[in-house]
């Protein structure tokens, strides 16, 4: 059964709702049903909390997090206008303290978000029922609470959820490992095919036999196998390949009780319902503003309106000095694509042109902007959508640029305007939700059942206090020592966890 607060709009509002979905669909906008909810912000706040569900299980995070998020809107450092999640149908919710031009932006920003939800390939994997399984996780881990104490379960999920990032985000969209083939109408086969199948040889007359399987070769392919077969009985490791999904390593192989492996599963399963929302920030949240100001600005808006939503709209995507606004990133990149499809400012013809002038006045008038921001839509996320649109005019136009830490005056500078390095930069910060990429190498290290982890190292070095926090976690699962192979001042190192004491040493 779907929890819900079931608070019907206002009749205004209501109207409001009915006619900006007219007008979304009318753009070829498509999303699910969308119901609206109205909140106050005590409300808003918990379920922002709890990650946009009205229920979630028991943990100190959620109310860690309320509280945040009523501090900071109470002191004006921010303020959440609206929430929605991806279910089918789609829930959204408002804040009921917004005035009426606002009502009008969320709900026009919505309806992007939905669209985007149904719409993006990243998104296709989610569980649409998943407000319905939140309930149920929660009812669980209540039940668990109750048989084991609070205390011992919540200590649990801490551990859980610090290791929360170590899945594999495209493990839902790509094939890793190859499935296990059953030998094809094996009750009808003689023992002589076995041996082909086995040994190597291709069936052939007499007389071919020593050209289509020389002596020379099956010996040394058998030599091979048997080689690989005596060297992993030696080391006696697994997994044969590194693994990215170290939370479905560990629910394989960890020595987990029932609850505790149900916990973990759960952690699990919730951590890849938001993945795609942390690879698609900047996606979703430039289509949203680019339909709520069409909406808006061609359909929605009256004259005493403007003023107030110019304000809010501009409070949106303004640029901070510290941090990238996704929301201002993706519209602006969004309209640029739509203003080079739409002029023809694609294509060798384009790129080979070095006349700044006749790029300048450039306009083929191929009108395939709208188009095309559509199909950009449905396949990206942030790192092709940045990889593949991201122009060296763009960033000149918004001037861009990537930051350094200054030793000599401690304070982060500005490094270079240079495009190739900005673009790197940002791609960096994007790839892999800026998580570092985490494997596991070998369940049986020593042959004494230790785990060992790798990090890809990519130029950026592990936090050595989260690094040590997670081996820590980690041993609590594994409940032998934990290792994870990386780089540290340059230099390849190993950083251990023993149960008791950490220790790093050079690889």
């Amino acid at each position: 059964m779907t929890i819900s607060t079931h608070r019907t709009l206002p009749p205004e509002l209501r109207e409001i709702q009915i006619k900006t979905e007219e007008i979304a669909r009318g753009y070829g906008l498509d999303f699910f049903e969308t119901i609206f909810e109205m909140l106050d912000l005590e409300e808003l706040c918990m379920f922002a909390a709890y990650g946009g569900f009205p229920v979630r299980y028991p943990h100190w995070r959620f109310g860690a997090e309320y509280d945040e998020l009523i501090k900071t809107h109470m002191y004006g450092l921010q303020r959440i206008y609206e929430m929605v999640i991806n279910t089918d149908p789609c829930y959204a919710y408002l804040l009921n303290t917004n005035l009426l031009v606002d009502q009008k932006l969320v709900i026009a920003h919505v309806y992007g978000h939905c669209d985007f939800f149904k719409n993006n390939a990243w998104f296709s994997q989610t569980n649409r029922k998943m407000l319905d399984q939140m309930a149920n996780h929660a009812t669980r881990i209540s039940q668990y609470v109750d048989r084991y104490g609070y205390d011992k379960v919540e200590e649990f999920i801490d551990a859980c959820l610090s290791l929360e990032d170590l899945i594999d985000m495209h493990s839902m969209h790509i094939k890793r490992a190859p499935d296990v083939q059953p030998l094809p109408h094996a009750a009808l086969l003689r023992e002589d095919d076995f041996e082909y199948m086995q040994s190597g040889r291709l069936p052939s007359k007499g007389y071919m036999d020593s050209f289509i399987n020389p002596p020379e070769v099956l010996e040394k392919e058998a030599k091979d196998k048997r080689q690989k077969e005596q060297d992993r009985e030696k080391k006696r490791s697994f997994p044969d390949e590194p693994q990215r999904d170290v939370l479905l390593f560990l629910l394989e192989h960890a020595p987990l009780r029932d609850w505790q492996h149900d916990i973990l599963a759960i952690i699990r399963d919730e951590a890849y319902y938001f993945a795609p929302q942390g690879q698609t920030k900047i996606m979703n949240e430039g289509w949203a503003s680019y339909w709520h100001t069409t909406i808006m600005t061609k359909h929605s808006l009256v004259d005493s309106e403007v003023i107030d939503y110019a304000d809010h709209h501009s409070g949106t995507v303004q640029m901070s000095p510290q941090r990238i606004n996704p929301y201002k990133i993706g519209i602006e990149l969004y309209r640029d694509i739509e203003e080079r499809w739409n002029k023809g400012q694609f294509g060798p013809e384009w790129n080979e042109c070095d006349d700044p002038r006749e790029k300048a006045k450039w306009d083929k008038q191929l009108g395939l902007g709208r188009q095309k921001i559509f199909e950009v839509r449905r396949i990206h996320n942030d790192v092709t959508f940045i990889d593949n649109f991201l122009t060296p005019e763009f960033c000149a136009k918004h001037k861009m640029f990537s930051f350094a830490f200054n030793e000599s005056s401690e304070n982060y500078e500005i490094a270079t305007r240079q495009f190739e390095q900005v673009k790197q930069q940002l791609l960096n910060s994007l790839t892999n939700h800026s998580r570092p990429f985490i494997y596991v190498q070998d369940a049986n290290h020593r042959n004494r059942g230790e785990l060992y982890l790798l990090h890809k190292y990519m130029g950026i070095e592990l936090k050595q206090d989260y690094a040590q926090d997670s081996l820590r976690n980690l041993h609590k699962l594994w409940q032998r020592p934990v290792h994870i192979e990386t780089v540290l001042d340059e230099k390849p190192a190993v950083i251990s966890f023993d149960g008791s004491t950490h220790t790093t040493k050079a690889k």
